[in-house]
């Protein structure tokens, strides 16, 4: 039974093995460039292997290693095979597909069952499993699209969004430069800034407490598409423009969670404060910033992708001929999807390393706090 519950996707693996056979060839008999017998008997012995490997009382690190390679060479010799035969995926094709993820969320399983005294090697762990999860968010993509024939322009597979990148990588540099590099980064300091001191004047002063608080959420509730156009009218068609719609953004959500932090101190610490004679300004400098950290990180954290979406949407009202939002509203009325795809990727990319800076200098920050130990 417990052998049953810990891997319970090698059985359902091993089941839709068996379930593939009956619908052997692995696609059509009309497709120009089947599968050989030999490949398909390969696919076959390597994942019911795996799916039986993984009923047994191995060790973690023995059978992730195992699972990690027979399960992706598995994997890599159906995509491989399905090219060039776009829509002429059988029933067995997909049925090995979904084996072949089952045993990579085993092996997953596997992973972060390990435990190692290396911090090497548990933060490579952690690199992982996230790494294999989105690979097979890809695989899954890339089978779907190409294994159904979905058409092009509807979804084209990562592996067209990935040549459109490689060969595009000048204008995509050019987009990111203008997008990223001047309106996000500049708008995004400026807003955040703007709205951590605001913060602490407002805590300071009751009636710009009172006054601005209802305002920060007022604004921010206003659409994107509302505000854009108006900046762009006021501030002309450049970076500028872009920059002034991602200050407004990021301004608010800094302003309310740093006055909440600023409270988050407890009166027991606020006493001891005062007890030692503390100016207010050593007692906001020492005491109440350091307790508001987690608070004006976490605004930190949700301004790094807002930034982004403000300054991509806000393009899309004028712009000069650059731009990663340009280039999508351009590319979208020329039917070009792969490089709109290519765009949002990247767009992805940046947002997620923006992100992930942030929440590392948190780490290192707010390293006493109870949700970083």
């Amino acid at each position: 039974m417990i052998l049953f519950r810990r891997s319970w996707q090698g059985l359902v693996a091993l089941a839709l093995c068996f379930a593939a056979l009956p619908f052997l060839p692995l696609l059509d008999p009309a497709a120009p460039a089947p599968f050989s017998t030999v490949t398909t008997a390969l696919v076959l012995l390597l994942l019911a292997g795996c799916a039986l490997l993984s009923l047994a009382a191995l060790p973690q690190r023995l059978l992730a290693g195992i699972l990690f390679f027979g399960v992706h060479l598995a994997a890599w010799l159906l995509l491989s095979g399905i090219s060039g035969n776009e829509g002429m995926a059988s029933a067995s094709f997909f049925l090995l597909i979904a084996a072949s993820w089952l045993l990579a969320w085993r092996c997953a399983g596997a992973l972060s069952d390990i435990r190692s005294r290396s911090p090497l090697e548990n933060s490579f762990m952690r690199l992982l499993i996230p790494g294999i999860f989105g690979l097979w968010i890809l695989l899954l993509w890339e089978t779907a699209t190409r294994g159904a024939g979905i058409p092009f322009i509807l979804l084209p597979p990562p592996s067209a969004i990935g040549v459109r990148i490689a060969g595009s990588l000048s204008i995509l540099w050019a987009d990111v430069e203008q997008t990223i590099f001047k309106a996000v980064v500049f708008g995004y300091v400026v807003g955040c800034i703007s709205g951590l001191v605001t913060a602490i004047l407002a805590d300071r002063i009751a009636f710009l407490r009172r006054g601005l608080m209802p305002i920060g959420n007022l604004m921010s509730a206003l659409p994107i598409v509302g505000v854009a156009p108006i900046m762009v009218m006021w501030f002309g068609f450049d970076w500028q423009s872009k920059a002034a719609v991602v200050i407004i953004m990021t301004f608010f959500p800094m302003l309310v969670n740093t006055v909440a932090g600023l409270s988050a101190s407890g009166a027991m610490e606020r006493d001891l404060m005062r007890s030692y004679a503390s100016s207010d300004w050593q007692t906001l400098l020492k005491l109440r910033l350091p307790a508001a950290m987690p608070f004006i990180f976490n605004a930190l954290k949700i301004n790094s992708t807002l930034a982004l979406i403000g300054a991509i949407v806000a393009e899309f009202f004028g712009t000069p001929i650059v731009g990663m939002g340009f280039r999508i509203s351009t590319e979208i009325g020329r039917m070009n999807v792969d490089m709109v795809w290519a765009e949002i990727a990247v767009a992805a990319l940046a947002g997620s390393v923006f992100y992930g800076v942030v929440a590392l200098a948190e780490r290192l920050t707010t390293f006493w706090h109870p949700s970083n130990r």
